[in-house]
This record gives C-alpha cells, structure tokens and sequence, in this order.
C-alpha cells in the first residue's frame, strides 16, 4: 500500500457536488492499493499514519501524534498513486490494485482506523471525488507498506 498524507486544518471530500466526508484538524489521507498488498500491509500503514508524530508541541516541533491531538482522518482512495510514468507521456496502472481487490482493502483500512482512532470520514470508492483542503504547514509526506 502506498500513501500520500496531508496534515490538516480541515478538509472535505465531494461526489455530484455533495460533501461525504469532512474532517477538521488532521490528516487526509490519499490511499492506493496493489494487488500484493495484505492485511499486515493495511495495519502497518493505519498504525504508522495514526502514530506519526506530525503535530506540533507547545515548543513548535512536531512531537505529537494524530491521536495526542485528537485529530481526525479523511481517506480517499487513489490508485493513481501506482501510476508508472517511465516510458512515454501516458502513465500506465498495471501495478495497481485490481478494483474488487483494492475496494476491498481500502474500506477495511477505514474500518480499522475507526476501530483504532474513532473519527474517520472516506470518500467513495471508485467515484469522481473532488477533495479540499487546508494544508497544514506544509506537512507532506509519502509512505509506502512494502518500503
């Protein structure tokens, strides 16, 4: 599994111009599933985003984790993230998760973040989401399960 998150001030997530998911402060989450991710995969990268010490403390470093601050996550899912740009101008997505396969991983990454932080939100699998935010920081980073 491959992540690219985002600490935030809020965000939001729409699908037909309809907000689904919204968060205040935390982390949103852009997630992508290949089909050799497993479920040792999956909780490794929910454990580490959450456990990230990406927050600031009252001396201004970040030392504080999602959880210390009561923070809120919003994942959206992103198969893009497994697009390979090497050759020509048209990346190709053969690495990324088959869609029953990545739907599958995807909502279970979300059911465990619920049962471990409380308060995550998610966009629709597969829709046509438009996301804001307000970027924190900036505070950008990109965590790969198999790195």
């Amino acid at each position: 599994m491959k992540s690219v998150i985002q600490r935030v001030n809020c965000a939001s997530v729409s699908v037909d111009g309809k907000v689904c998911g919204s968060i205040k402060k935390g982390i949103l989450v852009l997630l992508g599933v290949s089909d050799g991710d497993t479920e040792a995969d999956m909780k490794w990268l929910a454990d580490k985003i959450i456990g990230l010490r990406i927050f600031e403390d009252e001396n201004e470093k970040m030392n504080l984790s999602l959880q210390d601050v009561g923070g809120e996550l919003l994942i959206i899912s992103q198969f893009t993230l497994f697009g390979n740009c090497k050759k020509g101008r048209r990346p190709e997505f053969t690495s990324a998760g088959k869609p029953e396969f990545a739907e599958m991983m995807y909502l279970q990454f979300v059911d465990y973040c619920r049962q471990t932080l409380g308060k995550a939100e998610c966009g629709i699998f597969g829709a046509d989401m438009k996301v804001s935010l307000e970027n924190d920081g900036p505070v950008t980073l990109i965590i790969d399960s198999k790195a």
